[in-house]
């Protein structure tokens, strides 16, 4: 048996997985460490577009850093994302990778985790249109792929800041 066909059958999901935003916010909502939104140059060049403004003008605005990687900045009256209105994303058009990618993300994507964290804290879970096994992985290493970005930008920051030293 080849390794592809090897991984399809070992994966969980390979019958696919239901899933529709219900609108609940729930996922917009800090959870504590989980709390950042975290943008790479292109979610921030989105967000910008969507909002109609220039890239460094929602940087300056929006975004803040920490340890040399962009993410939004915290609501100061809420745990919420600043964009959340009415438990719906005011900037939907242009929501971040990781927002788009939610919840196939690659933590996710175990089967234990599924079940007790993303099924029970997500109602769009098991509802909706069935993503098959392949839309998934897509999804999934699109995320991954947001998150090396991520990495890279922050290691790049991290060796410049120790150049300077």
């Amino acid at each position: 048996m080849d390794s592809t066909a090897e991984s399809a059958k070992e994966k969980w999901y390979k019958e696919g997985l239901r899933f529709e935003c219900q609108g609940s916010g729930k996922c917009c909502t800090s959870r504590g460490e989980y709390g950042y939104v975290y943008l790479t140059l292109e979610d921030r060049r989105r967000m910008a577009q969507a909002l109609g403004l220039r890239t460094s003008q929602f940087t300056r605005t929006y975004c803040t850093q920490t340890e040399g990687q962009w993410h939004l900045k915290d609501n100061p009256k809420s745990p919420d994302c600043i964009f959340l209105e009415d438990n719906k994303c005011s900037v939907y058009a242009g929501r971040p990778t990781q927002c788009r990618t939610w919840p196939f993300w690659p933590e996710n994507m175990q089967a234990k985790n599924w079940r007790q964290d993303v099924a029970q804290f997500c109602p769009g879970v098991d509802r909706g249109r069935l993503y098959s096994a392949p839309e998934i992985d897509q999804i999934v290493e699109a995320q991954r792929q947001s998150e090396a970005s991520l990495q890279g930008v922050r290691r790049d920051s991290l060796s410049f800041s120790l150049k300077v030293l």
